[in-house]
């Protein structure tokens, strides 16, 4: 190659090397993009997942706007991908099929303690202090409560949790029956149900299958808003203590495989959304929130610790 084409050739790979990043086509002033070198040489794709907590037509509702946002501000093609159970959430994080993921508190800190160096990216305004709430049928006989101790009214009753993983449906509500003195053997059968989401729960107290349940608050007062739940067949019982519960979690490699500084933009995205904008404003009141805060995995070392008593944690 004569020496003037050669120059050429570098001063042009020189000029495509120091290049700034650049947003696609149609993307706002601002956006977060990821680094050019890595989108042009591994095309990755960011995978999303979240716990299956409510019926697939809302969670389909909800994760394709997430993706879209996603993508939108960090400039990256961002897919969500619908897993059947909680566990499988866990597993998918572990084997690295899922780059970030909307965990329940348990899981959460299941899914850290199974791949190490995993980043706590964010939680929403309401997860700082969670709570769930006992439900009855209003043909059971069963009445509100105000005092934690009203839980021994459930002993003997046909009861179901919701996910056997779930914080607000399982976990912290296992823990507050136990305080009270309330043994999983001790409701009819010798032995609770587990509904799978706090959507059933609700429908099966509701329709009498069992006389009681626990759900999140959250799904709880959405399905009253909404008339999914039917003040006059189903009624809250008791509402427990806060705790601290959902939150995303990111891969640990994130940077390494879309560009330096990708995860912190990542958290920035999700920090960022505001009702005033149109699109985010329809996720946050999906997920029954106003914004989304930082948060800290030293914040979950109380479920960790409630997870390691009843089992759930080894």
């Amino acid at each position: 190659m004569p020496f003037r084409l050669r120059s050429a050739a570098l001063v042009t790979g020189l000029a495509l090397a120091v290049a700034p990043a650049l947003a696609p086509a149609g993307a706002p002033p601002g956006a977060l993009v990821a680094p050019a070198a890595a989108q042009s040489t591994s095309q990755a794709v960011l995978r999303i997942g979240a716990i299956p907590d409510q019926k697939p037509e809302k969670l389909n509702r909800l994760y394709p706007l997430v993706a879209g946002e996603l993508g939108r501000q960090l400039g990256v093609k961002v897919k969500y991908v619908p897993v059947v159970d909680y566990a499988a959430a866990v597993s998918a994080f572990r084997t690295g099929d899922l780059d970030l993921v909307w965990f329940g508190g348990l899981t959460g800190v299941q899914a850290r303690l199974q791949k190490p160096g995993a980043r706590v990216l964010a939680q929403r305004d309401i997860d700082v202090s969670f709570h769930s709430i006992f439900i009855g049928n209003v043909r059971s006989g069963l009445r509100p409560f105000t005092q934690q101790k009203g839980l021994t009214a459930l002993k003997g009753r046909r009861f179901t949790f919701g996910s056997e993983s779930s914080t607000s449906g399982r976990l912290m509500p296992q823990y507050f029956l136990q305080q009270a003195g309330v043994k999983p053997s001790d409701f009819a059968g010798g032995a609770p149900g587990f509904s799978g989401s706090h959507d059933a729960t609700i429908a099966l107290v509701q329709s009498g299958a069992y006389d009681a349940g626990v759900v999140n608050e959250q799904v709880w007062r959405a399905s009253l808003h909404d008339g999914k739940a039917n003040r006059s067949k189903v009624q809250a019982l008791w509402r427990s203590p806060g705790y601290p519960d959902y939150h995303w979690i990111a891969q640990p490699d994130l940077d390494r495989r879309f560009g330096a500084g990708f995860t912190g933009n990542l958290q920035k995205a999700i920090l960022s959304w505001r009702p005033s904008d149109p699109e985010q404003k329809q996720i946050l009141s999906l997920f029954g929130a106003q914004q989304f805060t930082k948060a800290s995995p030293a914040a979950y070392g109380r479920i960790e610790q409630v997870g390691r008593s009843i089992g759930k944690i080894r």
